[in-house]
């Protein structure tokens, strides 16, 4: 019994010495968290006002969102009587090992620090990058999260986004398209070529300006190829570039223009 009532007793002190400041740890948590996430709210509200780029919104408010967040949680310790003195060492010393430990991920940080300066790209731009072609959908502290024509998420670490090869498609706002028709060597090339531009200056989507063009590209062992190269909108490429060739084939059939293709087949089938 004296033993429990020990233990009793030092619950009780226990209790009184810091009950108080465990409460107090605890509100202060979910008022900071409150407050928080009310900053934030206003904050992205100011930035949108103010036409701050999308991706640029989004990579400030991850990074004031954190840094409030370590903020409020050096306050609770605080409150809970830690020396907020120590702490910080301690959290330097742990700080340095992890840094140590994760040396990718913080240069992944630095480089969506960088792709924030310097904008080699936007979210809603298509580029290709790290073996990926994608549409951006989000740029994070860490990542960049592309979304690839056959509607699959790739995420691409930041630092190898800002040390490596980025091609924007969409920086321009035009791009060209380029396809290749061949015909036999029968054919008219002055004919053939009007063909082919009626089809591209028929086409909505192919822009005037540049101007889409027909050339002569090879004379190769069965055909005379062509290089036909419209020019549209990033948006419009696979409906361009599908529509080219599919416009092209049914174009040069209503004139009676030959495109070549293996006859062996149908010889070997004859002669059986």
């Amino acid at each position: 019994m004296e033993k429990a009532q020990e233990w009793v007793n030092i619950g009780i002190d226990l209790a009184k010495e810091y009950g108080l400041k465990l409460i107090a740890a605890i509100l202060i948590y979910i008022i900071g968290s409150w407050i928080i996430k009310k900053i934030i709210g206003a904050t992205g509200k100011v930035m949108a006002k103010s036409k701050y780029d999308e991706s640029l919104q989004k990579f400030l408010l991850n990074l004031v969102s954190w840094a409030l967040k370590v903020f409020l949680i050096i306050i609770v310790i605080s409150q809970l009587g830690v020396d907020v003195t120590t702490f910080a060492a301690v959290i330097a010393a742990a700080g340095l090992a992890v840094g140590l430990a994760l040396q990718g991920s913080l240069s992944n940080f630095a480089g969506g620090v960088l792709l924030m300066i310097f904008k080699p790209y936007r979210i809603g731009d298509l580029i290709e990058a790290q073996g990926v072609l994608g549409v951006v959908k989000e740029i994070e502290i860490f990542t960049t999260k592309l979304t690839t024509p056959e509607n699959k998420l790739a995420i691409v670490p930041n630092g190898a986004m800002a040390n490596g090869n980025i091609v924007n498609y969409t920086a321009e706002g035009k791009i060209r398209v380029d396809t290749v028709i061949g015909v036999a060597y029968e054919e008219d090339i002055k004919q053939t070529k009007e063909v082919l531009l009626g089809v591209l200056t028929s086409n909505s989507q192919v822009l005037q300006d540049p101007a889409p063009s027909v050339n002569v590209l090879e004379l190769a062992d069965s055909s005379v190829n062509f290089a036909v190269r419209p020019y549209c909108r990033p948006e419009d490429y696979w409906d361009v570039y599908f529509a080219t060739y599919e416009g092209c084939k049914l174009a040069l059939d209503e004139a009676g223009i030959e495109i070549p293709y293996p006859h062996e087949v149908e010889v070997q089938k004859v002669v059986k």
